[in-house]
């Protein structure tokens, strides 16, 4: 499988991002196929916030299947071999703070009237506009922000932060697919669009029915801990060699969790009888369900529920998460090699395609800093002598 045959393989993209969200969005293009060229300061800043340096996990794992351009963007030469590029690219990504790319001079306004056809995607902490658009935000900001950390945690707890960056995930992902839709628009319009979202949004439409109970019943939800917040009982149980994960609301499912724990007599009780009742009553329902599940290992209760057909399932450290028989067969953890690294295993894309195998995905390590710089400046128009020269001058 060559990468002609990936969906997004005919694209072009300019990789402007840094941190998490924007490129979280162009890892969703370039492991589709999409051509990116990520431009980058001469020097190299790619150390983040936990530590993690270019050769590094996080870095490995994040920036695959691009190449490198190093390129000083403060200067005018600089700017001029962005324009190059952009006359020719169909996407640019940044996630610059709101002002940053129209100081620069590289926003869509600019872009636009050379490349008409361009579809310009911005990530930001809380918008592009409004009274927060220039204030800086980062993942655990908008978690609290937007709500998601008042809920989080056992109750009484305190605000507790989820333990992925996920605001910055999904506003990778949404930007990923609003320019996907961009550029699917473009092929009846001819011309390209400006597309951004926000950590604090993407946050936001991440609350789903938690929000609507605010916008539609007028309900603030709160911490529930483990306990789902309306169909119960679904939580963690003890066994007696861990924990487990067992989901049985609706009067159907309680039934037949009861059944097959030996705890015929619940379903009956007048104050477990009803969905409404078992939510009055959940921590007495919970407890007496603990009474029984405690006696025996995770193993028994995941056989036995399993055969009854009732949700449940192991709660697993991450290396047993990746050791476990059906993450092992979807194949998730793919291996790329790295010339300086060796053989790695980095997390793969969870969509599957039939005719697009996940194998392909993976093309190109994580770059050095400036890797392909002179392949990039050649292939438009830029030769040995001039290249130097911008070499000279720090632009490269």
């Amino acid at each position: 499988m060559t990468s002609s045959r990936l969906p997004l393989s005919r694209f072009l993209v300019l990789d402007l991002t840094h941190a998490r969200a924007g490129p979280t969005c162009v890892r969703q293009l370039a492991d589709w196929g999409a051509e990116v060229i990520k431009i980058e300061p001469p020097e190299d800043i790619s150390r983040n916030a936990m530590g993690d340096t270019r050769h590094g996990f996080d870095f490995q794992n994040l920036h695959r299947n691009k190449r490198s351009l190093s390129l000083n963007l403060k200067t005018e030469e600089g700017k001029a071999v962005f324009f190059k590029l952009a006359a020719k690219a169909d996407v640019i990504v940044e996630n610059f703070r709101s002002d940053v790319k129209t100081r620069l001079g590289v926003d869509y306004d600019s872009v636009r009237k050379i490349n008409p056809r361009i579809v310009y995607g911005s990530i930001s902490g809380f918008g592009q506009s409004g009274p927060y658009a220039v204030r800086p935000g980062v993942d655990q900001i908008a978690q609290g922000m937007g709500g998601l950390m008042s809920i989080t945690g056992l109750p009484g707890q305190g605000p507790v932060r989820v333990g992925i960056p996920v605001c910055d995930l999904t506003a990778g992902i949404l930007l990923a697919q609003a320019v996907t839709l961009a550029l699917l628009d473009r092929e009846s319009t001819g011309e390209g669009q400006w597309v951004h979202t926000s950590l604090l949004e993407a946050q936001i439409q991440m609350l789903d029915f938690q929000g609507s109970r605010w916008l539609i019943k007028g309900e603030v939800p709160k911490q529930a801990g483990n306990d789902h917040p309306t169909g119960i009982p679904t939580g963690v149980f003890p066994t007696s060699d861990g924990h487990i994960n067992i989901a049985a609301s609706g009067d159907h499912m309680f039934k037949r969790l009861c059944t097959a724990i030996g705890a015929e007599d619940l379903p009956n009780h007048p104050d477990y009888k009803t969905p409404q009742a078992r939510s009055k009553n959940r921590h007495a329902l919970n407890a007496a369900l603990a009474e029984v599940t405690k006696t025996k290992p995770n193993a028994h209760w995941d056989e036995l529920l399993y055969k009854a057909g009732v949700p449940c399932g192991p709660i697993n450290s991450i290396d047993q998460t990746f050791n476990d028989p059906q993450v092992k067969h979807s194949g998730i953890a793919k291996s790329i090699n790295h010339p300086e690294l060796g053989a790695l295993k980095v997390v793969g894309q969870a969509i599957n395609m039939t005719k697009t195998p996940q194998p392909a995905t993976l093309r190109r390590h994580s770059p050095n800093l400036g890797e392909h710089t002179d392949e990039v400046l050649k292939e438009i128009g830029y030769d040995s002598a001039a290249i130097k020269d911008l070499r000279a001058r720090n632009i490269v």
